[in-house]
């Protein structure tokens, strides 16, 4: 009997130890957990803050000044003619003036906003609304009309509309195809090189067709 007491002594402090062994085994991988993931912590943010740098980067990689320009210089550009493309609804006579305004209004909204989206990818600041207003800014600008021109051809109705706004618009559609000719001879930004190159051939075509209006061609 003393035996056997002496065994079941022995196996149950061996079981015991046992025990204790893996209690402090499975403590000591909860802290190596612990600190694995504490030292994750630290690391992911490194990580997630370098991804906005290298996306940055990129961004800025992707384009130049010369698109930089092209997209802060048509924006004005663009919102004078969808203002004088406005006026034409009521004013013109002719329903080819009317239909031509109408086109060039649904043109070159969309291009506007394309062109502030790039503006903001880039960290460049998109063009006031007041910018696309006659004056200095605006006349600097290729084929841009002045305050003045833009009041005369708001008091404008009927046949001297139509005569008006054919003749500014000529000249602006070719100050916009001599800004697309810049940004495909000096961009980077191949979106910003394929918009100028549709800008050039649609307002090509507009020209000679409103130069056709005119008496012209």
């Amino acid at each position: 009997m003393t035996v056997k007491r002496s065994l079941i002594r022995r196996t149950t402090a061996l079981a015991a130890a046992a025990t204790a062994a893996l209690v402090l085994a499975a403590c000591g991988g909860k802290a190596d957990a612990g600190s694995s993931a504490h030292d994750g912590g630290h690391d992911a943010p490194a990580s997630a803050s370098a991804s906005p740098s290298a996306s940055a980067g990129q961004a800025q990689a992707a384009n130049n000044a010369a698109d930089t320009a092209f997209a802060k210089g048509m924006i004005p550009h663009h919102r004078q003619a969808v203002e004088m493309a406005d006026l034409a609804a009521t004013r013109a006579e002719s329903a080819e003036v009317k239909e031509l305004a109408a086109e060039i209004k649904k043109a070159q909204d969309p291009e506007i906003k394309t062109l502030s989206g790039w503006l903001t990818a880039w960290g460049e600041q998109v063009p006031a609304a007041d910018a696309a207003q006659g004056g200095h800014s605006g006349h600097s600008m290729s084929g841009m009309m002045t305050a003045q021109e833009m009041e005369q051809l708001t008091k404008a109705s009927g046949k001297s509309f139509d005569t008006a706004f054919l003749d500014l618009m000529v000249k602006h559609h070719e100050g916009a195809v001599a800004m697309a000719k810049t940004e495909q001879a000096d961009g980077k930004y191949q979106p910003a090189k394929d918009m100028a190159a549709a800008i050039i051939s649609s307002q090509s075509a507009e020209i000679t067709r409103m130069n056709k209006l005119l008496g012209k061609g």
